[in-house]
């Protein structure tokens, strides 16, 4: 169907036509984060694929792709002693998964027609976002995109009489400049991959999508990802791909404290910590050194130490939002008094949606104009 003189022309979709290195790069780039940057392993999972749901065909074979591969630098030989052989991906590899986490996380998020985020403080954005909607009843004059508006009435109205209805008016939505210090932690601690369940790879795309975002849509904004089982430690987004679970207990408060140690350091008015576990704090440091460590259900002492950490980071004015990936009720109890320590907030989730929700929190957290 066409109305060109109204502007419509409506055509059956057609998919975006894409390469046959395009089509295996996308489940490639999938499987090195599985895999943990490890291309043989990838490369042999992918040939299983390839046996199952032919992916290749004579023309273009794994091989074939293997050689792109290394022609467009995705890939490069191991760089270690003198007889190691081995192939490794490349900094350009790891900026493409960042973007395709992005593509596919951010992409899933629906867009409503006048926003589903909240906030306590009333007044106009001051800065433009470049995404469009209707005009809604109570929207500022100041708000609506005259072009877009005298477009709409042409195509609605016709250019014969000239007429410009509120049906017609388009709004383009902004949001404040507050900048955002984000701290994101992720529990790597052995239950990450225990029970068949592997929950450290969403929890690494999660992460990898979140920074890409940050870096490239708000770049006055920062994000400093952390890792703690036994122990806590800062990693960089390259370092996301690479990501292993390890043999290690839970140190919620050595996470906790080194957030916040992060964050004191941030001259940004909002700041805030995003916490991703699916298990109970299970360890802390002693002052002296050693490891207070009980697997065995929900130590008080450790625990204490835990309620005492979040009431420290709420003195501080930093909210803690909690995403527990597990749904036992004792762990449940203790999220609950966790974020009633810190005045912040919780969600009980499975791996399904758990991007889209941390997407959805960082743009609610980031309009708000904390008061310290």
């Amino acid at each position: 169907m066409e109305n060109r003189g109204r502007g419509f022309v409506f055509k059956p979709y057609q998919a975006p036509e894409q390469s046959p290195f395009d089509r295996l790069f996308e489940i490639f780039t999938e499987l090195i984060t599985h895999t943990s940057g490890d291309f043989d392993e990838a490369i042999d999972w992918l040939r299983v694929l390839d046996k199952e749901y032919n992916l290749t065909t004579a023309e273009y074979t794994i091989d074939d792709f293997i050689e792109d591969l290394r022609k467009k630098r995705y890939i490069k030989d191991k760089e270690g002693k003198e007889g190691e052989g081995g192939t490794e991906i490349t900094a350009k590899t790891e900026r493409a998964i960042r973007k395709q986490a992005l593509n596919h996380i951010f992409g899933n998020i629906k867009k409503s027609g006048a926003g589903n985020h909240s906030t306590k403080y009333s007044g106009k954005g001051d800065e433009q976002t470049g995404e469009f909607r209707d005009y809604n009843f109570g929207d500022s004059l100041e708000r609506i995109s005259m072009t877009e508006s005298l477009r709409n009435a042409q195509i609605n109205n016709g250019i014969g009489e000239f007429q410009l209805t509120e049906r017609d008016l388009i709004v383009e939505e902004s949001h404040f400049k507050a900048q955002m210090s984000t701290v994101l932690m992720i529990d790597i601690s052995h239950s990450m991959i225990l029970y068949g369940e592997d929950r450290i790879t969403p929890a690494k795309k999660v992460a990898m999508a979140l920074s890409e975002l940050i870096k490239t849509r708000y770049p006055k904004d920062s994000i400093d990802i952390l890792v703690f089982g036994n122990d806590a430690w800062v990693i960089e987004a390259k370092d996301l791909p690479y990501l292993q679970v390890g043999p290690y207990h839970t140190n919620t408060v050595a996470g906790l404290q080194l957030a916040m140690d992060i964050l004191r350091r941030k001259r940004n008015t909002n700041k805030q910590i995003f916490m991703i576990t699916d298990g109970k704090p299970s360890c802390v440091k002693e002052p002296n050194g050693d490891y207070y460590m009980n697997s065995n259900g929900l130590d008080s002492y450790i625990v204490d130490k835990c309620y005492t950490a979040a009431q420290q980071a709420r003195k501080l004015h930093i909210p803690i939002t909690t995403f527990m990936i597990a749904q036992d009720p004792y762990l449940r109890q203790f999220v609950q008094r966790f974020t009633e320590a810190n005045q912040g907030k919780a969600f009980y989730t499975g791996l399904k949606g758990l991007g889209e929700m941390i997407f959805e929190d960082y743009q609610t957290n980031r309009i708000k104009r904390i008061r310290g």
